[in-house]
């Protein structure tokens, strides 16, 4: 039951940001045996220059190769053999199931790595992990108002995790932080709206409806808040729940008396409908049985013993017991 109107203001955009998408990658075994192979062409390299020792030249067959030093060729094979070796084993990366790899180059979105086992990524682009697992946080008692200006403390439950890992990275400074304050402000826009409390525990005027402890109703209204907030910035958001709601302590004190003065008030009409109806009772069961005769001055006489003894009988039945 939604109580705020949908399109009483606008949510948040993030155009700049473009959605989510695969990034290019590549199997690790590709990474691997291309830095593998730069591996073999340096090693290729320095024993043509002749820089290995002899016994591993001859243990390698390639003492025939050995040359007298670095020349432009073997500077270059051992250049290209570098920078395979450093392009191939650099660029591999484990990727693990609940985590995603957010790629930007020179400041530009490139895609996300949601892949799970050993991959390679272009190293030279810049790399930001991202937890898209499903995820709860709790607040700390935060201050809010109800309907009747009562100041109340509450704390929230959310459950929501990251869908897109672009938005959420890149399109607002801290997406954590995004979230809490949000839910700050959804607090602020429901809780004005209906009381803390409803029927006798309402403190004032006797108010009737739902109330900020019917779970159900204010939980709705929340999670639609915060989950519209959430979307641009690319944060689903499951539920969001208010787990304890209590009044502020300069207010609670003034409601526990409203309180037990109403239970104070409801035990007395019940004490006293009780003892007029057991008045009733006796005074007609006497006089319909013919064992007294009595006139309206001695009937009234009656009545008001039977009550003060009756009353004084209630009394010393919910009198405590001292130990």
């Amino acid at each position: 039951m939604a109580f705020l109107e949908p399109g009483a203001r606008s949510t948040p955009r993030t155009d700049n940001v473009p959605a989510e998408y695969p990034a290019p990658v590549l199997p690790g075994a590709v990474g691997l045996g291309v830095g593998t192979l730069g591996l073999i062409g340096t090693a290729f390299s320095f024993a043509w220059a002749g820089m290995l020792p002899g016994a591993v030249l001859r243990a390698l067959s390639l003492s025939s190769l050995a040359g007298d030093g670095l020349g432009p060729g073997q500077t270059a094979v051992l250049v290209l053999s570098l920078l395979l070796a450093l392009f191939g084993l650099a660029g591999l990366t484990r990727g693990r199931a609940g985590r995603a790899w957010v790629l930007t180059l020179c400041g530009k979105y490139r895609g996300t790595v949601r892949h799970t086992g050993l991959v390679w990524v272009s190293p030279l682009v810049m790399r930001r992990k991202a937890d898209v697992r499903l995820r709860h946080w709790r607040s700390e008692p935060m201050p809010a108002v109800d309907v009747q200006g009562l100041a109340v403390e509450v704390s929230i439950l959310v459950v929501w995790r990251i869908k897109d890992t672009a938005r959420a990275l890149l399109g607002v400074e801290d997406h954590e932080r995004y979230l809490r304050e949000s839910v700050e402000a959804a607090v602020a826009r429901v809780f004005p709206h209906l009381p803390t409390d409803t029927g006798r525990d309402a403190p004032g005027a006797y108010v009737n409806g739902p109330s900020l402890r019917d779970a159900e109703t204010v939980g709705e209204e929340l999670t639609r808040l915060v989950a519209d907030d959430g979307r641009p910035a690319g944060l689903e958001v499951f539920s969001v729940q208010a787990v304890s709601l209590d009044y502020a302590p300069e207010v609670a004190a003034a409601v526990h008396r409203h309180r037990a003065f109403v239970w104070d008030v409801q035990h007395r009409d019940a004490l006293i409908g009780s003892v007029l109806d057991s008045v009733e009772d006796t005074v007609n069961r006497l006089t319909s049985r013919g064992l007294v005769e009595l006139d309206e001055y001695e009937r009234k006489s009656l009545v008001r013993d039977l009550t003060v003894a009756f009353c004084s009988a209630r009394v010393a039945d919910n009198a405590p017991v001292e130990a």
